[in-house]
Order: C-alpha cells, then sequence, then structure tokens
C-alpha cells in the first residue's frame, strides 16, 4: 500500500478538540508554570524536558498501536523522527539569529515560545492545505519528492554559515509601517519612548523566526508526506517534534558544533523521501525499511561527528 491509496485514521471531531486542548494546557502550563519567571535555562533543565516531551511523544504512539494498529504506529514513529531531526537543523540557524541580534539568553526562551506557537499555526495550514492538494492532484507528490532531492543537494553542498534578517524583504516591510527601537527593553516585544510605541529588537528577532521555520516548513512537511498522508499522523507527529524544539535548543546548543556531519545524515534523509515519493507508485517501500534508513542515517552522521571531530582552523 502506497502513502496515496493508505486507509486513514477516523478521527472524530472532539478527538481533535482534545489533543489540540492537550496542546493548549501544555503550553500553558509551560510559560504560566515551568517558566512563570524569565531566568537562563541549564542544560540539565533542558535535557528533563526535552525527555518529558520525547516520553510523551511515545506514549502517544503506544496509544496509536493500541487503538490503530502497528503500521499507523510506525508511521507516527517515522514521521516523528524525520520532524525531530530536521528540527534539530532549525537549531543551528536560530543560533545564528539570536547571534546576530544580540539576544540575551535569559529572553531566547520566550521568543522560542511565541515563535514555535506561532509556527504550529502556519504547520497546521501547511499540512491541510498540503494534503487537500496532494488528494486532489496526485501528481504534485512527484513535485515534493524532486524538491525533497534538490533540497538535500544543497543541504550537502558546502555553504556559509551567515545570515542577515535585516535585509530580507519582511524585515524591511516591518521597519517601514512600525518604528523599531535599537535597544531591549527587558523581554517586552513592544516599548515606548519619547511617546511613541517602537518595536523592540526582540520583536524582529521572533518574526526572523516564524520566517525561518516556516521555510523549513517547507522541508519538513513533504517529507513526512512521503510516509503517510494521514492528516492525524502528520499533525500529531508535527506538533509534539515542534513542542519539544526549545527544550532541545537550550540542551543542544552548546554541542550544535560538534556535529558538523549530522547535515549529511540530514540530506540523506530527505533524499531518501524525495526518491520514496518518486517511487510510490511504482515501489512500495515497507515502514519498517524507511525507519530503519532514517535512524541509520541519524546515527551514522552524528557517530562520525563524534569519532571524527572538526579540526580547529589555525588562523
Amino acid at each position: 500500500m502506497n502513502a496515496i491509496s493508505e486507509e486513514m485514521i477516523n478521527i472524530p471531531f472532539w478527538g481533535w478538540i482534545a489533543f489540540n486542548l492537550f496542546v493548549v494546557l501544555m503550553i500553558i502550563l509551560d510559560l504560566f508554570v515551568l517558566h512563570r519567571h524569565q531566568k537562563i535555562i541549564t542544560i540539565k533543565q533542558a535535557l528533563g524536558t526535552s525527555a518529558i516531551w520525547i516520553g510523551m511523544a511515545l506514549i502517544f504512539n503506544i496509544g496509536i498501536y493500541y487503538f490503530f494498529g502497528s503500521e499507523k504506529a510506525l508511521n507516527f514513529l517515522t514521521g516523528y523522527l524525520i520532524e525531530e531531526s530536521l528540527s534539530i537543523d532549525n537549531l543551528f540557524v536560530f543560533i545564528l539569529i539570536f547571534d546576530y541580534f544580540h539576544t540575551p539568553r535569559e529572553y531566547q526562551h520566550k521568543v522560542l515560545f511565541w515563535g514555535i506557537l506561532g509556527a504550529i499555526i502556519m504547520r497546521a495550514l501547511f499540512i491541510f492545505f498540503g494534503i487537500a492538494l496532494v488528494s486532489q492532484f496526485h501528481w504534485v507528490l512527484y513535485l515534493f519528492g524532486v524538491f525533497l532531492i534538490y533540497a538535500a543537494i544543497k543541504m550537502a553542498l558546502p555553504k556559509h554559515e551567515t545570515i542577515e534578517p535585516e535585509n530580507t524583504f519582511i524585515i524591511k516591510s516591518i521597519k517601514k509601517f512600525i518604528l523599531v527601537s535599537h535597544q531591549y527593553d527587558g523581554d517586552k516585544f513592544f516599548t515606548l519612548k519619547d511617546k511613541k510605541w517602537m518595536a523592540t529588537p526582540l520583536f524582529i528577532t521572533l518574526i526572523t523566526v516564524e520566517m525561518t521555520d516556516l521555510i523549513f516548513a517547507l522541508d519538513s512537511i513533504p517529507a513526512i508526506m512521503a510516509i503517510t498522508l494521514d492528516p492525524f499522523i502528520i499533525y500529531t507527529s508535527n506538533i509534539f517534534a515542534i513542542l519539544g524544539l526549545r527544550s532541545l535548543y537550550f540542551a543542544l546548543a552548546g554541542l550544535m558544533p560538534l556535529f558538523h556531519f549530522l547535515k549529511y545524515g540530514l540530506a540523506a534523509i530527505l533524499g531518501f523521501v524525495g526518491i520514496k515519493m518518486l517511487l510510490s507508485h511504482y515501489i512500495d517501500i515497507p515502514i519498517g525499511v524507511s525507519l530503519g534508513v532514517i535512524a541509520l542515517a541519524i546515527v551514522v552522521s552524528v557517530g562520525s561527528s563524534l569519532i571524527f571531530p572538526q579540526k580547529k582552523s589555525n588562523i
């Protein structure tokens, strides 16, 4: 059975409401209880929170196995692994964004919180629009496949890790309509200065993070569509990966330079799912094989990075 002809999970409307209420509850708990007072999140705290999010995703996966069977459970696990691994690539860009805007570390959690909240809304729209498009026009799936292979090649090629978000069209447009302060005012997105409301650099940082996630969604959403077109599986695996992204950032931010081969593993994943999309009508690659290939790519790239550390420049 290929992704196009698979049987979808029939989730009643109240099931969608219940899941989204759970997401909202966890977001409220995170912002107003766990991180009520702004502070720098330690690696130990971030690792603990990451473990909680991963644990909840695995418990949810067990629930899918119990109610909908092993195939749907494997689809969720594979989709979650794809989204989680591709999210790691986001972390590199987040580091560059925060460094570019000189964002104080104690305010970074707030930016990621609101940024990821916006990402949930954008990805939900992207997912359901994409599924509707593929369901109506099956050939779009092949376009996604070609795009993913292109993205894989682009990711594997050498590139300079620089970023100039203030030169983007959206940021330039924002500055035409609202005043922007050059100084932070605590954790505020807007500040009153000389009787005029102005956006702070923290707000510009937030918009940049939102733009970045939208760009990454162009890769990650089509990638999981190579595994399944079930909207419930795609949506829930995406949400669990996004919700854990903040904690993952603070847990791995200091270690990201060590994983210098990771981009090749991610490129291999994108290339594999792109080829899987192109061959979906002719060859049915079992979900177990897909899961194994994706896991192997991550393990090999991370393991190689640790075994063969990047040589420091003497310059």
